[in-house]
């Protein structure tokens, strides 16, 4: 299994404050497989992407990635891991308001000695025309695209996603899916999807429920529904 996860845990506070977030969570995903995380907010589903994305420190509990375990990294190893390993896409786009769209993507470019070419990254995402824009003349699904071709640039093996269409209409969101499905298949990338949206697990290879910090689910689905078909996303 690429990713493994072993009886991961994470609280926060103390006394009366203190929240059991993650309790006791194991599963596993298989490399180049888009795999979503469902579960309604305060779930526990954004805590343990970001304790897989080296974000959060766990309490408790083993994850390895690739056949390394990750908890426990020092903080150089982990800058390291995130650096190698992952991209990053977020609900809210993150984009540096005095760059272009192609100066957005470069920020992360020399990050990998194995990067991605930025001019294909755009024209695979539809982007080209915009390069030379500014993230105030975009409209959302824009700006999520250039986001999305920041996190892929530095050609990460996993794109790890929380709510990447949380902030976008219907329509919008649905293309951002088949962006996100079409860069599955092109890169073999291995994609974690956080998200809240019911719709969204008909289109990935496996599918993890979480529920006040534990799986209540976890399955694969053999007949992933292209991202087209998807109806009420």
């Amino acid at each position: 299994m690429y990713i493994e996860v072993k009886d991961l845990k994470k609280a926060y506070g103390t006394g009366e404050n203190h929240t059991q977030v993650l309790k006791g969570i194991s599963t596993g995903i298989e490399k180049g497989n888009m795999c979503v995380i469902q579960g309604t907010s305060g779930s526990g589903k954004s805590t343990f992407l970001n304790c897989i994305g080296g974000l959060e420190t766990a309490d408790s509990g083993i994850i390895n990635v690739d056949g390394v375990e990750i908890t426990g990294l020092k903080k150089d190893k982990l800058s390291e891991y995130r650096r190698e390993k992952l991209g990053f896409i977020f609900q809210f786009y993150n984009l540096v308001p005095d760059l272009t769209v192609m100066e957005n993507i470069q920020v992360c470019e020399y990050l990998s000695k194995d990067r991605l070419d930025a001019e294909e990254l755009l024209d695979v995402l539809g982007m080209s025309a915009h390069k030379n824009k500014f993230p105030a003349q975009l409209s959302g699904g824009q700006q999520q695209r250039c986001a999305i071709a920041r996190a892929l640039v530095k050609n990460p093996e996993i794109l790890l996603c929380d709510e990447p269409t949380g902030a976008l209409d219907s329509k919008t969101s649905k293309e951002i899916l088949v962006l996100l499905e079409k860069i599955n298949k092109k890169y073999n990338t291995t994609i974690l999807l956080v998200t809240h949206n019911n719709a969204i697990k008909d289109m990935v290879h496996r599918v993890i429920v979480i529920k006040d910090g534990c799986i209540i689910k976890d399955y694969k689905n053999d007949a992933p529904v292209p991202a087209e078909q998807l109806e009420d996303v």
